[in-house]
Formats: C-alpha cells, sequence, structure tokens
C-alpha cells in the first residue's frame, strides 16, 4: 500500500507549503489537495511538491460542512440549479486534479436539508420534506429501498462526471458517510449500490465512518473487492490511527485479503501547528501493522 494524508486537515491553521515542507521527511509517498480549485495556488503548490519530491495522490472533495459552498454541492437536491452547481464544482476539481498528478477525487451524495423522498421541491408530496423530519430519521433505519430510490437520482449526473473524469485521467470514487451526514449512502452497501449502476466509478471506504456504520470493517472492504480505490483512515475520534479504539489491524487485514495496493490516505482532524508527532505515529503505527501481517501471511 501507499500512504498519503489530507491537506485539507491542515489548511486552517497554516499554509499548505508550510505543511508539505513538515509532512514531507516523516515518511508519507503524497498528500491528498483540498477540492478548492478556485482558491488554490497551483504553481506555489508545484513549487513545493517539487522540492519536497512529494506527490499528490488525488482531491478531497469539500462535501457538506466542509465548505461554505457545501450547500450548493448536494448531488441529491430536488433543486437543479444545485446538481448543476455540484456538477461543476467536480469538474473544477477534476481539472485540478489532473494537473497535479492526481488520479482520484471523492464524490459524496449529500441531499437537501429539507429532502422530499418523492423528488419533487417544496413542501408536500413524499413525505420526509422537514429538517425535524429528516434528522429523527438520521437517528433511526431508511429501508434500502428507499436509499435506492434516493440516491439513483444521483445516477446520470455521476454518470456524466465519471465520463469527464475519465478523460482527465481521473477516477471518481464514492464515499459513504455516516448516517448524520448523508443518510443515504452511509454504507459500503449503499455506496455498491449505485456504483453498480455507473460505469467506471469507483469507491472509497472512510475508517471513521465505518467505525458507525459498518457490522464489521473486513465484511465492507471484501464487499468492495474489485472497486475499492481509496480509503482514508482516521481513528473514532477523528485522530491518527492510534489515538483512540478501531482495530486497524482488522482493517490493514481485509485490505490486504482484496489485494488492495491503492493508498491509504489519513484524515485526521488537526487542531494546532504541533502535530507532527501525532502524524508520524499515526503513519509508523499502519505501516508496521501492515509489515507484520505481510509477514504472517502464509
Amino acid at each position: 500500500m501507499k500512504y498519503s494524508i489530507t491537506l485539507a486537515s491542515f489548511r486552517k491553521i497554516e499554509p499548505v507549503e508550510e505543511t508539505i515542507a513538515r509532512l514531507a521527511p516523516q515518511g508519507f509517498d503524497a498528500v491528498e489537495m483540498y477540492g478548492e480549485p478556485d482558491e488554490a495556488d497551483i504553481k506555489g503548490l508545484k513549487d513545493a511538491l517539487s522540492t519536497t519530491g512529494l506527490k499528490v495522490c488525488g482531491v478531497t472533495g469539500m462535501w457538506g460542512r466542509a465548505s461554505r459552498q457545501g450547500r450548493m454541492r448536494k448531488l441529491l437536491s430536488a433543486d437543479q440549479s444545485r446538481v448543476s452547481a455540484a456538477e461543476k464544482y467536480v469538474e473544477g476539481c477534476v481539472r485540478m486534479c489532473s494537473e497535479l498528478g492526481g488520479s482520484v477525487m471523492n464524490v459524496c451524495l449529500f441531499a437537501d436539508d429539507d429532502c422530499d423522498d418523492s423528488g419533487g421541491s417544496g413542501g408536500g408530496g413524499g413525505g420526509g420534506n422537514s429538517v425535524r423530519d429528516l434528522f429523527e430519521r438520521t437517528h433511526g433505519t431508511i429501508a434500502a429501498e428507499e436509499k435506492r430510490r434516493v440516491a439513483w437520482r444521483a445516477l446520470p449526473v455521476l454518470s456524466r462526471l465519471c465520463s469527464y473524469a475519465a478523460d482527465n485521467g481521473v477516477t471518481l470514487a464514492l464515499e459513504p458517510l455516516n448516517r448524520y451526514s448523508t443518510p443515504y449512502c452511509a454504507t459500503a452497501a449503499d455506496a455498491l449500490a449505485v456504483a453498480d449502476r455507473v460505469e467506471k466509478l469507483g469507491i472509497l471506504l472512510d475508517t471513521f465512518h465505518m467505525n458507525i456504520e459498518e457490522d464489521s470493517f473486513e465484511g465492507a472492504i471484501a464487499a468492495c473487492r474489485g472497486r475499492l480505490v481509496h480509503t482514508h483512515f482516521a481513528d473514532n475520534n477523528r485522530k491518527m490511527p492510534g489515538f483512540a479504539h478501531i482495530d486497524f489491524k482488522a482493517i490493514v487485514s481485509g485490505l490486504q485479503g482484496i489485494g488492495y495496493g491503492g493508498y491509504v490516505s489519513f484524515e485526521p482532524n488537526i487542531a494546532d501547528k504541533n502535530y507532527e508527532h501525532a502524524t508520524k505515529r499515526g503513519l509508523e503505527l499502519v505501516k508496521n501493522i501492515e509489515k507484520e501481517k505481510g509477514r504472517s501471511s502464509p
């Protein structure tokens, strides 16, 4: 496996060039650029990467509350203007990813806060059309059929975007988030129900969200055999691996079991500039697990 870390984790505490310079000696193979193409200094980023020898593995989409523009990045919206804005956003990220030499970008299926399951806009119709109702449902269970009915609204736009990305040498990876973020695509099974119907669409699994939603780390990974193109690693408290209690041995074992050779891209929450011990320790932990598991394999 190869190792990367998301630059989005550091963007609020220091310039990206400084982050790259500090991370480069720690043993990462690459970094994952955050998806704000209108804000990116491509030349400055390329210069920083050239100096350190790090590569860009891909782009992290800034979905939901990760961006001030999150309300216009909703591929499941009943408002077509929001869907169109989200489509243009992904296209811009794909172009940036390609220019930086990256090969993957995550896509998340956010819906309107007042999502109307009937596919209409405004009130009335399909039930579940109030913020209060949606909030309550995210704490319960949404039937698989209902998930598919809502998530499949995105099939046409995802098909267009996957073709556009492929033309630019980039693979789009559908990332299931926990039910409190994207209740219509929260598990590996939910993601597969969409990805199986969109040519060239891969899957990204994130350990933080898996810890909330999946019955088994290894089972979810095995289900995505042949479709898993990227991973995000963070512990259950959103820190680097080893600072809480997720079983990363089971996760690494599952990845090795399907022959995964892509990136493990760490996605921790970083609170201040005193992060170097944590990032190095988390990276070394996972690398050591990979080595141990490799030696114990028949």
